[in-house]
């Protein structure tokens, strides 16, 4: 990829502070500089859970081990998404020169032992380095099998993992949407006229986006597609014909959806489906763009039936969590998105982590939080540790890399991240975050690590009685 290539993808002209001095303040790809992740693992992130695909690395097979599957994206269908592809380069490819035939025999097995719906090919910083023209072998193979082969140029030292999630998205403008028109939408059960949707940076992590599903369908709202969680290779062709977009990670494709609304006139907006006011606000979002007067009656009354139905769900939860002090360190809509939630269950957030999050994301913490909100960057155990107990929090709720310093501290722990097993999305979603919170900060065990051991009370006596004598 050109510099200016990349250097454009760095500027993200959707973004509010775009252009302004504060922008010195964002994290900056700098090649060479991938702690946290690379441009390869960002690209991973953002196209794996495409279930229906064959994705290739090409590079090392060490490179391969990247990211792979560790999203916990669910999918209703295909499992190509989680079948690990690689051409296994070693030295004597790379010396002889045989890379680029490696990659058009790879693509050749994946297209005729799984059929996929298209191959993705993804570059590494070996093949890069050596110049292996992944646009012409692709371009050779789609024209050799007729399959769709799409060549996904994010090389790791390219920069970080935000930078390959923006290469993914412009991928997918460039070499997918638009290259297919959406079939006729069915006729609603209820007879309501049927409006098509999609939704960004949606990874249907733990299949949490199940719990919301059922209202789009209600409502009359078509899922065009989603980039990327539970999606179909067909699926994402046809998101230029959606009538309105929701962002839901705006860090990682809000150029997609600044893509579609520039070259396909999608409007968009950013939301969450993290607690009950947040899922209800995006409910409204698309019915406030899409302008349907029937759709905005139709969803308030949706809202309303749900909202009740929560807050009797959650009455005897929020009992038991009300006054509860959690310390937050996450990244991303995240950061403030779960926010909301703790505060839907009457928990007071002490602080929150804000290592991955934009400006967007901050002035929104302080929004939900007061200007006085605590923000921490620093992400060491030592850090965590000391504002855990100087805050006085009575749970972590991070990602999974911060277990061990949990569980070695001896504080509850909730995962919050793309590692975890529940689905927290939505009315339904709310409900399971907040018996998760109840069942880890209840738990008797904590009582029981910090209780002295046995043989420390024996050998307090022991030490006693020998003074004494």
């Amino acid at each position: 990829m050109k510099a200016a290539e990349l250097a454009a993808l760095q500027n993200e002209p959707a973004c509010a502070h775009n252009g302004k001095p504060e922008k010195a303040g964002c994290a900056r790809p700098k090649p060479g500089a991938t702690a946290g992740g690379c441009v390869f693992d960002g690209a991973q992130i953002a196209l794996l859970p495409i279930a229906d695909v064959a994705h290739i690395v090409h590079g090392p097979i060490g490179c391969s081990g990247s990211s792979w599957d560790n999203r916990g994206a669910h999918s209703s269908g295909p499992a190509l998404y989680r079948i690990g592809m690689t051409t296994d380069l070693t030295e004597q490819d790379i010396i002889m020169g045989r890379g680029e035939r490696r990659l058009f025999h790879a693509i050749r097995q994946a297209i005729e032992e799984f059929a996929p719906a298209a191959v993705f090919v993804y570059a590494t910083c070996v093949t890069a380095v050596i110049g292996d023209d992944l646009a012409a072998v692709c371009k050779a193979a789609s024209a050799q099998w007729g399959v769709p082969v799409v060549p996904v140029d994010a090389a790791g030292f390219y920069g970080n993992k935000n930078l390959g999630n923006r290469i993914a998205g412009e991928t997918l403008l460039r070499h997918v949407i638009g290259t297919r028109e959406p079939a006729p939408a069915p006729p609603h059960p209820a007879g309501v006229r049927v409006h098509d949707v999609s939704l960004i940076g949606e990874y249907n992590i733990a299949g949490e986006f199940w719990h919301v599903a059922p209202l789009f369908d209600e409502l009359g709202l078509r899922i065009l597609g989603t980039l990327s969680g539970d999606a179909r290779f067909a699926e994402i062709q046809t998101l230029h014909r959606a009538e309105a977009s929701m962002v839901v990670c705006a860090k990682a494709l809000l150029n997609v959806a600044r893509g579609l609304q520039q070259r396909h006139g999608v409007p968009f907006f950013e939301g969450s489906f993290y607690g009950v006011a947040d899922t209800s606000a995006a409910l409204r979002g698309f019915a406030a763009l899409i302008g349907d007067a029937d759709l905005t009656a139709r969803t308030e009354a949706l809202i309303a039936r749900e909202e009740a139905a929560a807050d009797a769900a959650l009455a005897p939860w929020r009992a038991r969590l009300k006054g509860r002090r959690a310390l937050l360190y996450t990244g991303g809509v995240k950061s403030w998105s779960i926010v909301s939630a703790l505060q839907d269950l009457g928990m007071t957030v002490v602080a929150s982590g804000t290592r991955k999050s934009t400006h967007e994301d901050k002035a929104r913490i302080r929004e939900l939080m007061g200007e006085d909100a605590r923000l921490i960057d620093d992400g060491t155990p030592t850090a965590l540790l000391g504002a855990y107990h100087a805050l006085g929090a009575d749970v972590l709720i991070a990602g999974g890399r911060n277990l061990y310093t949990a569980l070695k501290a001896r504080i509850p722990f909730l995962d919050i991240n793309q590692e975890r097993e529940f689905g927290y999305a939505g009315y339904r979603g709310i409900a399971e975050l907040a018996r998760q919170l109840a069942l880890t900060m209840e738990s008797p065990v904590w009582e029981a690590v910090r209780r002295p051991p046995p043989w420390a009370a024996r050998d307090t006596s022991a030490h006693a009685g020998a003074a004494h004598a």
